[in-house]
């Protein structure tokens, strides 16, 4: 368990890393939400490629599979919107009603162990995030994006532990990768943008943060229950407040603090636990 939470902790620091390199194009009008979102997904792809074994092409025969990527091609999709509107803090603390979904998800279908406290933590973090999106008449919509992305992912992350047995998590990654990217191609070609070097570099390194952060998200669920991994999600919020401070030069407000700390204080306090 210990090696998936290590593993836990520097893929939930790559993904928002990739998310801030995608808000950089996003925010400054360089290229649009649909096509950063399918740009991860065909660096992700080119980037895998050489290591993907022969079996991942069979992968593709499995309707599991297909829903799979389209559950994450949804997620990266959402959440590109939300951050071109929206701070990295507050879109993050939003998109963690992830691991709530997650956790039930697998709890309900996978029939995997639950505990109460767990459950009371995980409840506890969500409380979190309804301090940060505050829902109300004005809310921004941009938080409902993320609310929509996190949904997204936490089935997302349920069916990569159900799917786990399948394949290596090399394969499941470029699985999910070409699906997604297979999507989202007709809106990426349609946005394409100039294509200058910062532009280009900025897009690789979206891509690359993503791939490898979602990579070792797989290594971990393949090596711990989902109901144990779920809250450990929430280490990303510390990554995109870092980011959204040294990047954009955002400070969350205080309601933003609020619901960070409570949504860390749960995941935290979950991860020390020992069943």
């Amino acid at each position: 368990m210990q090696r998936a939470v290590l593993i836990m902790f520097v893929a939930m620091s790559l993904i928002p890393a990739g998310d801030t390199a995608g808000k950089l194009l996003t925010q400054s009008g360089l290229a649009t939400p649909a096509f950063v979102a399918w740009s991860r997904f065909i660096v992700g792809v080119v980037l895998i490629l050489p290591f993907t074994p022969r079996s991942a092409w069979r992968l593709l025969r499995d309707w599991r599979i297909w829903l799979r990527g389209i559950l994450i091609a949804c997620g990266i999709s959402c959440i590109q919107i939300a951050l071109s509107r929206a701070p990295i803090a507050d879109v993050f603390a939003a998109f963690f009603i992830g691991p709530l979904i997650s956790y039930g998800m697998a709890a309900v279908f996978l029939r995997e162990p639950i505990t109460w406290q767990r459950t009371a933590l995980i409840f506890i973090g969500f409380t979190g995030v309804l301090v940060v999106v505050q829902p109300g008449s004005d809310t921004s919509p941009a938080l409902f994006w993320a609310v929509a992305a996190g949904t997204c992912y936490g089935a997302f992350l349920t069916s990569s532990r159900w799917l786990a047995h399948l394949g290596s998590p090399i394969a499941l990654s470029f699985t999910q990768l070409f699906i997604a990217g297979l999507i989202l191609t007709p809106f990426g070609l349609a946005t394409l943008p100039q294509f200058t070097p910062y532009v280009t570099t900025v897009t690789f390194l979206s891509g690359l943060g993503s791939m490898l952060g979602n990579l070792l998200l797989l290594y971990a669920y393949s090596a711990a229950p989902a109901t144990r991994l779920a809250p450990l999600v929430y280490f990303q919020l510390f990554a995109a407040v870092l980011f959204g401070w040294f990047v954009f030069d955002t400070w969350p407000q205080m309601w933003t603090w609020i619901g960070l700390l409570i949504v860390m204080t749960a995941g935290i306090t979950s991860a020390r636990l020992k069943a």
